[in-house]
């Protein structure tokens, strides 16, 4: 018989050294992962069968990632429902028969599962996703338990355990309760459970949520030291258009997110989920940027996409290399307080440079934070470039902005001789992130 646990997080017990103990996740190393041109290639079209090589690189990489020991699989609200909005037996199943043949081969596979909202809208009488936060926490609230108990049916019926993780956005900022994620979850992996992550939404606030499942993945991938994150929804693919219309072509092989930006990239979630094709980039562009590939496709075709067919979904190959705990909760779960906007040179020295932001570059300071606290860097058009711990306080970088360190010297005194975000306080962001993003 299979059981069920439920583990939501905090400070509470084992809150001692992580690493420590037989759940501990191992050291993997950093994926070195090879960087080519910089080309989104549509499948299908001429100039990927032309090229041939294309091709088979973007099979090579996405059998790589599978053939590996750990993946985060993430599922969508939207992939787990009937055409009536109701939680679908049968999907959950095709999800879990898939996932199970996956772990049979000696892998491992933690689970980022939506679908508590709409598990819980029937019992409710309702027809949507609420609006209203007390409505969507007790729709939270009534689902978690119908949804949790269909996963521990459903895997149960192969001889697996499940169990159940609830995490928010406070459980990756604050570093006891980050720690006792990775315990958590450690410890599961080490006895064979299959974890199912999901955001308490039942308590969470909009003050610190995630705000959509995507986002929460990547971050588990990191957590968790993945060897790659699988994205499953109800759209197969990235498509460069629309994919409704008649012209719009799937992309399977993206190398740099560059050209994503040029992308006509839409959707903004469905009438039971958060989630849309934007929060799912934005998710690729998290993981792939810290060093793990993505790959986006139909929860339909998960077997083939644990596989590593390569003509299914979308990979994201890596683009850079893994980022400590540190920078991860820096650059993408931080709670930001405020926002400095900075010149062109200021931004090539940060980007390109990796150098300290100097006050001198600094021509703009919104929000009222203290120094130490986190905060988004942008260009004069609103893009960001990264986040960081500010050097100053909101108060005294207004005052000193756009001046040299001599003059911030003279007008604050010799303690004053420091970086607005000093470079070892500064995670970049990856370049397809927008200023409306979760972490904007």
């Amino acid at each position: 018989m299979t059981t069920m646990t439920s583990m939501p997080l905090g400070d509470a017990g084992g809150a001692g050294r992580a690493g420590a103990g037989a759940g501990d996740l191992p050291e993997l190393g950093a994926e070195q992962m090879t960087t080519a041109a910089n080309q989104v290639a549509p499948a299908g079209s001429e100039q990927v069968t032309s090229g041939g090589s294309r091709v088979a690189a973007a099979a090579t990489s996405r059998a790589a990632m599978v053939a590996r020991r750990r993946l985060v699989v993430k599922i969508g609200s939207s992939a787990l429902v009937d055409a009536a909005g109701r939680l679908s037996e049968g999907r959950l199943g095709d999800l879990v028969d898939g996932i199970v043949r996956y772990v049979a081969g000696g892998h491992e596979v933690v689970l980022v599962s939506s679908g508590a909202q709409a598990a819980g809208l029937e019992p409710l009488g309702l027809n949507r996703r609420p609006k209203d936060l007390a409505q969507a926490q007790a729709a939270a609230s009534v689902g978690q338990g119908r949804l949790m108990a269909a996963y521990s049916a459903a895997f149960g019926a192969h001889g697996l355990t499940v169990g159940q993780v609830l995490l928010t956005a406070e459980d990756t900022v604050r570093r006891s309760h980050y720690r006792n994620a990775l315990r958590v979850l450690g410890e599961l992996l080490h006895r064979g459970v299959v974890p199912i992550v999901n955001e308490n939404d039942a308590v969470a606030t909009d003050e610190i949520r995630f705000g959509d499942n995507d986002r929460l993945a990547a971050l588990v991938a990191h957590l968790v030291r993945a060897d790659g994150l699988v994205l499953l929804t109800d759209v197969d693919a990235l498509y460069d258009k629309p994919p409704g219309r008649p012209d719009a072509r799937p992309v399977r092989d993206v190398v740099s997110f560059d050209d994503v930006e040029a992308l006509e990239v839409t959707g903004r979630g469905s009438r039971v989920g958060t989630g849309g094709m934007v929060t799912k980039v934005q998710a690729a562009a998290m993981a792939s940027s810290s060093g793990i590939p993505v790959l986006l496709a139909a929860a339909q075709d998960v077997r083939a996409a644990l596989a590593g067919a390569p003509d299914v979904g979308t990979y994201f190959r890596a683009t850079g290399r893994r980022l400590t705990a540190r920078r991860m909760w820096l650059g993408y779960a931080a709670a930001l307080r405020g926002r400095l906007t900075v010149d062109d040179g200021a931004a090539r020295a940060i980007t390109d440079g990796k150098k300290s932001l100097l006050a001198v570059g600094v021509t703009g300071v919104d929000g009222d934070f203290a120094a130490g606290d986190p905060v988004a860097i942008v260009t004069e058009t609103g893009q960001v470039l990264a986040r960081g711990l500010a050097g100053f306080g909101a108060a005294d970088l207004r005052r000193v902005k756009g001046l040299s360190e001599d003059q911030i010297v003279a007008l604050l005194g010799p303690g004053a001789a420091r970086a607005a975000v000093h470079r070892d306080e500064l995670a970049t962001q990856a370049r397809s992130r927008r200023p409306d993003g979760p972490a904007a």
